[in-house]
């Protein structure tokens, strides 16, 4: 690349350089972090209208649900549960609750940063669903604990601790941090008995199983985007006991 086109390309960024907090939200391919350079390619998956100014912070380029796969599970949430209100506990940039924000009612999108909410508000903003969202700052353990949360299904795509995670052949749900499965699921139970979880496809099918109440059912599936297994939904709840 010659000096004068990659000036060029400097100068546009800095136009378009935007901030929250100290954070860089809006980036362009001359300032986007080289450790997460593979992530900037594929930002068009991750939002179809990343063009039209979509924000995410460093950890969301590694964390948020691609575009089509959040579609498929909002599609699915809507047939299996029919639920009207649904809590995305860790809303990240928006990507699930974008998604749920087109198939039912209202969604309760949590998220303990701000700058990360700020995002998920603007882009949401850019799908045009701002009006169907309430955006609350806090932790998602300590609302349900104290009640404040009331919806028909709870949704959790928790962190799986960093890019890292995939290094382990089988992912410990029980273990991971800063949240597990377990106390994440016993807080959600104060909310709703419909639950799902957004895992690594790595996860072991015999612990998830081992969240559910008594003999209930749980649904899973593998999610793919270009041929690969991306992730691994876990659906729980009394609607799944019912219609089995």
């Amino acid at each position: 690349m010659g000096k004068r086109k990659r000036q060029e390309i400097e100068d546009h960024a800095e136009i378009e350089l935007i901030k929250i907090g100290g954070t860089i939200v809006q980036h362009t391919e001359a300032t986007f972090p080289p450790s997460l350079l593979k992530y900037w390619h594929q930002r068009y998956r991750y939002f179809s209208r990343f063009d039209e100014g979509i924000w995410m912070d460093d950890d969301g380029w590694f964390s948020v649900t691609p575009e089509n796969i959040a579609w498929q599970i909002a599609e699915h949430t809507k047939q299996t549960y029919h639920a009207r209100v649904i809590v995305d506990a860790f809303c990240g940039v928006g990507g699930n609750t974008i998604q749920f924000a087109q198939t039912c009612d209202k969604v309760i999108a949590i998220d303990n940063d701000p700058a990360r909410l700020a995002c998920a508000k603007h882009n949401a903003e850019i799908y045009g669903v701002q009006d169907k969202i309430e955006f609350i700052e806090g932790d998602f353990l300590t609302l349900a604990e104290q009640g404040r949360i009331e919806a028909d299904t709870v949704f959790m795509s928790m962190p799986w601790g960093g890019i890292s995670y995939s290094e382990a052949p089988v992912f410990d749900i029980c273990t991971m941090e800063p949240y597990n499965a377990p106390d994440l699921m016993q807080a959600a139970n104060k909310v709703s008995r419909n639950v799902i979880l957004y895992l690594p496809r790595t996860s072991s099918p015999e612990q998830i199983a081992s969240l559910a109440k008594s003999d209930e059912p749980v649904e899973m599936h593998y999610l793919y985007t270009s041929g690969k297994a991306k992730a691994l939904t876990a659906y729980f709840g009394g609607v799944l006991f019912d219609r089995s």
